[in-house]
């Protein structure tokens, strides 16, 4: 059994963001990054499929500043580690690199998280599959291997929904698929000199750009009310918040 887990490199979510004056650019200068939670949960997945007899690899697309994030999934328990030497322009770049990596070195099972910590956008997953020609499950809250086939539960609007897929697939793992795993001294140990190769990527053209960023409107000052104020509660309702 080979799994391949893509992993992302993402500012902490407690992390300030701050952009260049022009709006152009995200500065990285003092925010700490770490392995994306949602890839975090697909690893460990991954891992515990892999205690029977397996091997796990995690790939990253990232320059050299992402090798701590990926020294800490090798400590996790992934047995090797790719990085495919770009930095991750876009979610197609991304998807390409892996998927390109995946035509020369076949896997059985591909897990990613839904989505990453940055951009929330659930696409990189679906590119992968549909580059390789192979089934895509996201937002996976359990998975069930049985001989060639796979069972996952997926949220849904309003409910779940069951799925059966044949291996090869790629899946989107979300919060409940496994626990979180806390690397020990040996998985620390161990993860310095487990193997990290580093690949060149290929050539992919430029879809998009990022023109410039925002940050979220700052939130106003509340506003107290009283209880025996209803004409003033409705007229803040209705005027400033637009609900009514």
């Amino acid at each position: 059994m080979k799994i391949l887990v893509c992993i992302s490199n993402v500012p902490d979510t407690t992390a300030k963001i701050n952009f260049t004056p022009d709006n152009k650019e995200f500065v990285s200068a003092g925010v700490t990054f770490i392995l994306n939670p949602y890839d975090e949960i697909a690893l460990s997945k991954a891992v515990d499929l892999a205690a029977g007899g397996g091997n796990v690899t995690v790939i990253n697309v990232g320059d050299a500043s992402t090798e701590p994030t990926i020294r800490k999934a090798l400590a996790i328990g992934a047995n090797d580690a790719v990085r495919i030497n770009a930095p991750a322009r876009d979610s197609f770049f991304v998807a390409t690199q892996i998927a390109e990596y995946v035509k020369k070195n076949p896997v059985d099972m591909i897990l990613c998280g839904r989505e990453s910590a940055d951009h929330n956008g659930s696409t990189v997953p679906v590119m992968i599959a549909e580059l390789l020609g192979i089934p895509c499950v996201l937002f996976a809250k359990s998975l069930l291997l049985e001989a060639n086939t796979a069972t996952l539960d997926c949220e849904i609007e309003g409910g779940k929904q069951v799925v059966n897929v044949p291996l090869p697939f790629v899946a989107g793992a979300s919060e409940g698929m496994a626990e979180w795993k806390i690397p020990n001294m040996r998985g620390i140990m161990s993860a310095r000199t487990k193997p990290l190769s580093v690949i060149d990527p290929v050539d992919v053209a430029v879809h998009t750009r990022h023109h410039s960023f925002d940050k979220p409107a700052t939130r106003s000052a509340v506003k107290m009310v009283s209880a025996d104020a209803v004409e003033q509660l409705f007229e803040l309702i209705r005027d400033e918040k637009k609900v009514i």
